[in-house]
């Protein structure tokens, strides 16, 4: 387990300090808010959709290190992959983030977003990790609200 934390605090702090596909797009679309009230996260989410595929995303926002990086990653992971698959992976990480702690949790399929995996023992980081994901499923449902983690 000490090597996951390491990779987690690795991975979290370089995809903070160097957030991946950051920024905006030229014409998305779809465009998505997320805000995360408990910690004051805020994110706007763009994808270039082609067909069924995601051919661009990006995302600026303000938040806590796991909000952004959480946002860095999902970006990576879901580029260049259809709408279905993009939802099958926010199934697997919500899947991973709030499974409880004692309770087994498949990584499989995951890559690095298998470090998010210790964000279970903390309750209110769940959410920092989560906003992105959330987000991204309003996106590409076209759900014109904001993607809440908590209720105002």
């Amino acid at each position: 387990m000490s090597d996951l934390r390491e990779l987690y605090q690795e991975v979290i702090l370089d995809h903070n300090k160097r957030p991946r596909n950051f920024g905006t797009l030229d014409q998305p679309s779809r465009t998505a808010r997320g805000h995360n009230p408990l910690c004051g996260d805020r994110l706007t989410l763009q994808l270039a959709i082609e067909g069924d595929r995601i051919a661009q995303v990006a995302f600026e926002g303000s938040g806590c290190a796991i909000s952004k990086a959480s946002a860095s990653l999902m970006t990576e992971a879901i580029k260049g992959h259809t709408v279905a698959e993009a939802e099958a992976l926010f199934d697997r990480f919500h899947a991973l983030v709030t499974t409880p702690p004692d309770a087994p949790v498949s990584l499989e399929g995951l890559g690095k977003l298998a470090v998010f995996a210790g964000v279970r023992e903390y309750p209110a980081r769940v959410k920092c990790a989560s906003l992105a994901w959330h987000t991204m499923k309003n996106a590409v449902e076209a759900v014109p609200v904001t993607a809440r983690t908590e209720e105002e």
